[in-house]
């Protein structure tokens, strides 16, 4: 696959440089890390969730796990994980669970988690399980200039 369509599209549309980075079969981003050679905290995992008002994308570090109760507290709303079948529907150019870390490619509202603001690079699933996108954290940063943030993570 290589790189989602919709996202190549969002990135190409916008000026923004990227490459990507082709890895062996992952089933999870920490395994996705050790394949691709990139260290845990400048790979970015999402975490599809839902509540009453709808879906939100967490973005955090593979190296962290999302804390619900933090998000709460940040951003007051009480959201819980969406399944795999509102994953499909979604992100319908990407395998299920390699969810791009650009929501608002997919006009979903995005929260981000503080602890990847301040990286000089980083990578995120390109749509499936074997392809990253690589990028710029200035670039990261200013694709998602406008979204939410707070620390809404904690350490395995």
């Amino acid at each position: 696959m290589s790189i989602a369509s919709r996202i190549k599209w969002y990135l190409d549309s916008r000026g923004i440089s990227y490459e990507c980075v082709h890895h062996a079969r992952t089933g999870t981003s920490l395994a996705t890390a050790r394949e691709a050679h990139v260290p845990a905290d400048d790979l970015a995992k999402c975490v599809l969730l839902e509540d009453e008002r709808g879906y939100v994308l967490a973005i955090l570090p593979a190296s962290r796990r999302l804390d619900l109760r933090k998000i709460e507290r940040y951003f007051h709303r009480r959201l819980e994980l969406a399944s795999e079948a509102e994953l499909r529907d979604i992100f319908r150019d990407c395998e299920v669970g390699a969810v791009p870390a650009l929501g608002m490619a997919y006009n979903v509202p995005t929260l981000l988690d503080d602890h990847l603001l301040g990286l000089s690079h980083l990578f995120f699933e390109a749509g499936d399980h074997e392809d990253l996108v690589h990028l710029s954290g200035l670039a990261f940063r200013a694709l998602l200039a406008d979204t939410p943030h707070g620390e809404i993570t904690t350490t395995y």
